[in-house]
């Protein structure tokens, strides 16, 4: 078995930027097996307008790619929507689809990548690439937006292209609030080179099913069962988040390398906002890389604390709760 508590691993400034390819879950994903949901229009559009996005970005007149020496300067497309609606399904799609050099990585990752090498070194770790595909772009956090918007700066009239998804809270969508005026008044400086398209509809991960519960005890048993020992990490949540404390997140991917599993029991509510930060991104890692897991303890909707959970990072911990469901659905289904 394998203990997730005794792994604290390094990378070095090359380990952080490579390997920014979509993860296991999204691997075999294409505008081809993209399913939007009929009743929403906005999602097939979507698929459509990337695929018209990428191919502008990519041929110019005369059938000459981007992708040489002189580039012309970089173009843009944000989408925003609710959660589980698809918009990572078509990043991933976009990514597979394009040509040349381009990387796919999460808000939160790039954030953590330019915090470890600077600013200046992370431009320059990206300066050739001509597509970036950045999940779940934050607007919560005026540091990370300004962060955000110096990087992108520097590349996008370089020639660096860039589609970006954010989400936009549940309860706002029915106010037919979305996020992407807030987005271009944020990115000042690089607003103008962004097409913004909205994606509407409900979360595919509970379409039609109720959120699931943390596994009962009989139900652990069956799913342990189930799992190799030799890669099957089991930790307490509450070992897990002392844990994890000490580890860097942008590390989180390489702690879960060779682990075929993972087991979270006695699951509880967490009042430290830093704490159920660090629980989030590590619930994302686990998600991205299509980790079985399960999980027992306290009800979802008890684990982040109603002070934090409808503030500045509530878009965080709801994916999070509607992934965590999802992962325990397939425990479940085994």
């Amino acid at each position: 078995m394998i203990d997730l508590l005794a792994r604290n691993p390094s990378l070095s400034p090359e380990e952080l930027t490579a390997g920014l390819t979509p993860n296991a879950r999204f691997k075999n994903v294409r505008f081809d097996n993209y399913r939007p949901n009929p009743d929403f229009s906005s999602q097939a559009e979507a698929r459509a307008s990337l695929q018209a996005f990428l191919q502008g970005a990519q041929v110019r007149p005369g059938g000459f790619r981007l992708f040489r020496k002189t580039r012309s300067e970089g173009r843009g497309l944000y989408l925003d929507g609710g959660f589980g609606v698809g918009k990572t399904h078509l990043l991933a799609s976009t990514y597979h689809a394009a040509q040349g050099v381009r990387a796919l990585m999460s808000f939160q990752d790039l954030m953590y990548i330019i915090g470890s090498l600077g600013m200046v070194r992370a431009v320059e770790a990206f300066r050739g690439h001509q597509l970036l595909l950045i999940d779940e772009f934050e607007l919560d956090d005026p540091g990370n937006t300004h962060m955000a918007n110096t990087f992108l700066g520097q590349l996008m009239p370089a020639g660096t292209s860039v589609v970006a998804t954010s989400n936009t809270e549940p309860g706002a969508l029915g106010q037919g609030r979305f996020n992407a005026s807030d987005f271009q008044r944020q990115i000042q400086g690089i607003a103008s080179r962004f097409e913004t398209h909205r994606v509407d509809g409900p979360d595919y991960r509970q379409r039609g099913t109720a959120p699931e519960g943390p596994l009962l005890p009989a139900e652990w048993a069956v799913w342990q069962a189930r799992q190799d020992r030799a890669t099957l990490a089991l930790t307490s949540h509450r070992d897990l988040n002392r844990h994890l404390l000490d580890v860097h997140p942008s590390r989180f991917a390489k702690m879960l390398a060779g682990v075929g599993a993972v087991g979270i029991h006695d699951l509880a509510p967490m009042s430290d906002q830093n704490v159920a930060l660090r629980f989030v991104h590590f619930i994302d890692k686990l998600y991205d890389l299509g980790l079985p897991a399960a999980m027992t303890g306290a009800p979802l909707n008890t684990l982040f604390d109603e002070t934090y959970r409808h503030g500045a990072y509530a878009k965080k911990y709801s994916r999070c709760l509607s992934r965590i469901s999802e992962l325990l659905r397939e425990a479940m289904a085994g």
